[in-house]
């Protein structure tokens, strides 16, 4: 019987160091109580849990870090902030991630997700909140989701499924703004101007 290939494990110097500097978020702090995993609603779709995340970072596993689904399936409810009893800000840490694999990659390989996430953020600059009606048609667009559903004729069945909602008052036909857009522009700029003072540096 030939014995089981291995998988070789890298693990990178300093990749705590770097998330703490960089997030101001003491990810060291976490002693695996893993009240942040009991408490995330979306773990059944996750590759990693929040715990395992966080640990993974303590290691040095920056790759299996940057290459997880969990950082993109993150809703940033911060249930799990809430819950640690350490105070680590974890949906920023997962925020924190997620941005540094698209500065570093740009387009990052994982696909649709990425898209999403991209397509959502846009809309919190623009209004302040999300437009839900153009977010998926966006979303749509941007992910080629559209050209297949007209391909496979699956897009009668959104449609029907957006006029229910539209006639129950589930959907806004216009987008509406915050009254504090001007400051979450600021919020944007600030971290646009950081990026490309990285860059430089």
């Amino acid at each position: 019987m030939e014995p089981p290939e291995l998988k070789i494990i890298e693990m990178t110097s300093g990749f705590l160091d770097e998330v703490e500097e960089k997030s101001g978020i003491k990810v060291s702090a976490c002693f695996q109580c893993r009240k942040c995993t009991n408490g995330c609603p979306v773990t059944f779709a996750m590759d990693l849990y929040p715990d395992q995340v966080m640990r993974y970072i303590q290691l040095g596993l920056k790759q299996e870090v940057r290459e997880s689904a969990t950082i993109w399936v993150c809703s940033s409810c911060e249930t799990c902030t809430t819950r640690c009893p350490n105070e680590i800000d974890i949906a920023g840490v997962m925020d924190f991630l997620k941005q540094s694999v698209v500065k570093e990659k740009g387009q990052a390989t994982v696909g649709k997700i990425l898209t999403f996430h991209q397509v959502f953020m846009d809309d919190i600059r623009k209004r302040g909140r999300v437009f839900e009606t153009g977010l998926v048609g966006n979303y749509m667009l941007k992910s080629g989701d559209w050209f297949q559903k007209l391909k496979d004729r699956t897009i009668i069945d959104e449609m029907r499924l957006g006029w229910t909602m539209l006639k129950k008052g589930r959907l806004n036909v216009l987008p509406s703004r915050i009254k504090g857009i001007e400051e979450i522009k600021q919020l944007f700029d600030k971290d646009n101007r950081q990026s490309a003072i990285g860059k430089r540096l």
